[in-house]
């Protein structure tokens, strides 16, 4: 298997790499109540990004890499992958929630599976589908982290509140669920 076929599967599986991951997480909880605060900032600065970027998509993702148009207004004007800096923010959030090891665990594992597997694979497809407009778009923004501020023009753009409540209808469930369970590990 060759690391395109890897990362296809990477992005195919990422759910069930996610899920992995969070129970990896769940099992070494060892929360405090202070580590709990700190991290449910993380999750909630997470899902909000997550709402904002999943709004401004017209188009809800699958299990295949797709895309009718370029997106590059809301939060893609300001890093290339919102969806995933939400998933890292809400991650890291129950990391810290969790404690200890769990912070390195998440980081080295964040990394692995969506900085060096499901994001390229992604970033290919959508440069070979919009090419010089994707790879202008690619230079003035980051992959997670801001490589510069955006003009507020750059910023308007469609949001639809259709795709966002059927796109994040689950992800909300699991980001409350994942939060309430590492919680409850204070108590066993």
């Amino acid at each position: 298997m060759n690391l395109q076929e890897i990362r296809k599967t990477a992005f195919k599986w990422r759910g069930g790499l996610w899920t992995a991951l969070y129970l990896i997480i769940l099992f070494l909880a060892k929360p405090t109540h202070e580590s709990i605060i700190w991290g449910i900032i993380f999750v909630a600065a997470g899902q909000a990004i997550r709402f904002w970027a999943a709004g401004s998509i017209g188009l809800y993702r699958g299990v295949e890499v797709k895309a009718s148009q370029l997106t590059t207004w809301g939060p893609y004007a300001f890093v290339r992958n919102p969806l995933y800096l939400g998933n890292g923010l809400i991650g890291l959030g129950w990391a810290i929630m969790a404690g200890g090891l769990s912070v390195w665990v998440f980081l080295v594992s964040f990394y692995i599976i969506y900085c060096l597997l499901i994001i390229p694979y992604e970033e290919g497809f959508l440069q070979n589908k919009f090419g010089n407009e994707y790879i202008s778009y690619k230079d003035r923004t980051g992959t997670l982290i801001i490589k510069r501020w955006p003009k507020m023009e750059e910023i308007k753009g469609p949001f639809s509140r259709e795709v966002l409540v059927k796109s994040e209808r689950h992800s909300l469930r699991v980001t409350i669920v994942g939060s309430l369970l590492i919680i409850s590990r204070l108590w066993w």
